[in-house]
């Protein structure tokens, strides 16, 4: 029993000392757990702190999931998306960049790589820009990615800064390159850094890049030559520069064309110094005035000449009777108080007395109320001068009305008070007819000055549109791209090439038709037979929806015309019926009659705006949606060919309701033979394919 009792007490011993430990084990464990927790707690408040102080973001990508989690800023994991998902978070094509480098290291091609994201969500009315580094994060015991890390750095505040300073520099620029006057900017050295295209052309800089490349020098420019860099301020000069004092190589005047040449230069010279009154730069703005000072030069020479003149007009007095007497020009007087215009063409006898009625007489109808008013004024002593052109009644050799002016001053008696008018008669009917045929010339050449500058300026536009498509993408071939798109790049190069082509084809044909430089070769030839083969080949890219019809009542029609111009005619307007036409029909009519081959074209499309219709055969005709009809070019090439062939050509259209065209060829018929009345109306008709 006793020893029963010593073993019992062993085995509680035991287990109190088991239970002993196994308390203080607990209470060291959570302990540790706790501190462990805490210092997790620390780290993880480290890691918000840092991640909100760099503006970062970190997040994973898994591989063998394809899912991205993100880490949240106090170091739990917050969210997992899938590729869809997390794609919404950025730009499309940002994102495909960034799976790309992904994938490169995944598939071990890279280590690590910086990607440039933009967000989809707007801050601002600004885009969010991210940096996003992606690494290796862990690998497999067989060296695999099992997972990437991404550090996303918000950079938007830096890529404002950036957008802002481009901005700036692009003000700078226009500003610059934009100025009305010459501008030339020298950096802290001296050196010039800068200039502006009307500066190179004042001082005869051929090359804008030869004086940027060999960094031109402040001293070695003979305008500022003695100008100290240190000490200079904002002054402004007139220089007169002579070239000829300037012969050292170091001003390459044989570059510049100005050896041996005077200028005449108005200039500002603005220094740029730093808070700390450093030099930055230095910009120079000026103009050439050597054109401004030589005319007043020329105008102090002719005012000298024009008061030596003044000296000699004594000289003339005695000679004006007899000037007066050969020429057309006549002394008028004119006396208020007895309503009585004399003319003469001697200073002391009267030719010709006229009552007011009968000058009125002598003038046409449509000058009478003006010969009225200036008698009425001066009938009423008006103190101003009379100057008026007045057209007569009375017709010179050639049949034509005799124009007349009268420049007539108030004569003043001792009174100061009007005692009569004095002054000239002169015969301008010469001027005046010269005056209204150079009005009429002036306005034709303007009108085709203002026609070539819109035709250039709109076929310039028309080429390079294509032709920077075409640069463009064959500049994708350079670019990092999927070889699947090439064939796409290949095929928009060819229709962008196609179509430059076409338009170049078009202004030359114009260009040939407006020289009159086309030649046109008439033939006998079966109309009927081709007559529906040029109509297909207009119809060639018509929607597949459309239907085509070709109605042709001959079984032959031989006549006697240039079939190549008139097959470009046909061809032409059969596209241009189907070319915004989705579905419907479009049909084409040939017909003779009296002497003239006549083809209609018609379909139910669109038709034409009401405003454009006046100006359908102009040049770049462009729809209410600023939408060229075809190259721009099509139609006045056909109202060309048409016309220069001898015909005519006619557009009627109602929108929403189609458009119908008629061109009338006059030729000669050789043989006509008709389908036979039951056949009359036959018609050939395609659907495209």
């Amino acid at each position: 029993m006793s020893s029963l009792n010593h073993y019992v007490f062993a085995v509680v011993g035991v287990l109190l000392v088991a239970i002993l430990i196994v308390i203080v084990y607990n209470y060291v464990y959570l302990k540790r757990a706790k501190e462990a927790t805490a210092r997790q707690k620390e780290q993880n408040a480290h890691l918000a702190l840092v991640l909100q102080a760099g503006r970062l973001r970190i997040w994973k990508y898994i591989p063998a999931t394809r899912q991205y989690l993100i880490i949240s800023e106090e170091g739990t994991m917050e969210q997992r998306y899938n590729p869809i998902d997390f794609l919404q978070f950025f730009d499309r094509e940002d994102f495909e960049t960034l799976r790309t480098a992904i994938f490169d290291i995944c598939d071990g091609k890279k280590n690590n790589a910086v990607v440039m994201l933009a967000s989809n969500a707007k801050d601002d009315s600004f885009l969010r820009h991210y940096e996003v580094t992606v690494s290796v994060d862990r690998r497999n015991s067989r060296g695999h990615v099992v997972s990437i890390l991404g550090i996303q750095h918000d950079v938007t505040e830096e890529y404002r800064r950036l957008e802002a300073v481009n901005q700036l520099l692009l003000r700078y620029h226009t500003v610059f390159s934009s100025s009305l006057i010459d501008m030339v900017y020298y950096d802290n050295h001296g050196v010039l850094r800068d200039i502006n295209d009307r500066a190179c052309k004042a001082f005869g800089v051929p090359n804008r890049e030869f004086v940027l490349d060999n960094e031109f020098l402040l001293k070695n420019n003979p305008f500022f030559a003695d100008v100290d860099l240190e000490s200079m301020d904002n002054t402004r000069s007139s220089s007169i520069v002579d070239f000829h004092n300037f012969e050292s190589p170091i001003y390459h005047l044989d570059e510049f064309g100005l050896k041996g040449k005077k200028m005449y230069y108005d200039s500002t010279i603005n220094p740029i110094r730093d808070a700390k009154g450093n030099l930055e730069g230095v910009y120079m703005a000026g103009r050439d005035i050597t054109e401004m000072v030589v005319s007043y030069h020329r105008q102090k020479a002719g005012a000298e000449q024009l008061h030596k003149v003044n000296e000699n007009i004594r000289e003339y007095i005695s000679n004006i009777n007899y000037a007066l007497r050969i020429s057309d020009i006549r002394m008028v007087n004119y006396y208020p108080k007895s309503f009585t215009l004399e003319l003469s063409n001697n200073i002391t006898q009267s030719q010709m007395k006229l009552s007011q009625l009968r000058c009125i007489r002598l003038a046409t109808p449509r000058f009478r109320r003006t010969v009225s008013s200036v008698l009425n004024r001066m009938d009423h002593l008006s103190p101003y001068n009379i100057n008026v052109n007045i057209e007569t009644e009375i017709r010179d050799k050639k049949g034509r009305p005799i124009w007349l002016m009268f420049n007539m001053v108030p004569m003043l008696d001792e009174n100061g008070k009007v005692e009569r008018y004095y002054g000239m008669c002169r015969d301008m009917t010469d001027m005046v007819e010269m005056e209204n045929r150079l009005a009429v010339e002036t306005k034709k050449a303007q009108e085709t000055e203002l026609l070539k500058q819109s035709f250039l300026s709109n076929m310039s536009y028309q080429i390079r549109t294509p032709l920077n498509n075409v640069v463009g993408f064959a500049g994708l071939f350079n670019a990092p791209h999927d070889e699947a798109d090439e064939p796409a790049f290949v095929e928009q190069i060819k229709t962008h090439s196609n179509n430059m082509l076409k338009l170049v084809n078009d202004i030359m044909l114009l260009s040939s038709l407006d020289a009159n430089m086309v030649e046109y070769h008439k033939d006998y030839i079966d109309f009927s037979a081709i007559f529906a083969n040029y109509c297909q080949l207009g119809w060639s890219d018509a929607n597949t929806q459309v239907k085509t019809i070709v109605d042709n009542p001959y079984d032959s029609l031989v006549i006697n015309i240039d079939v190549e111009q008139l097959g470009k005619v046909i061809e032409k307007l059969c596209w241009l019926s189907t070319l915004h036409l989705e579905q419907g029909y479009s049909k084409a009519r040939c017909e003779y009659r009296r002497g003239e081959l006549l083809i209609t074209i018609e379909d139910n499309g669109e038709g034409i705006p009401e405003d454009v219709m006046p100006h359908m055969f102009d040049r770049f005709v462009q729809g209410p949606d600023d939408e060229l009809y075809g190259s721009g070019l099509d139609l006045p090439i056909v109202e060309s060919l048409v016309r220069q062939m001898g015909g005519t050509i006619e557009v009627e259209s109602k929108q929403h309701k189609g458009t119908t065209i008629w061109v009338a060829v006059p030729c000669e018929a050789a043989t006509i033979e008709r389908r036979l009345e039951e056949n009359t109306s036959n018609t050939t008709e395609n659907i495209l394919l």
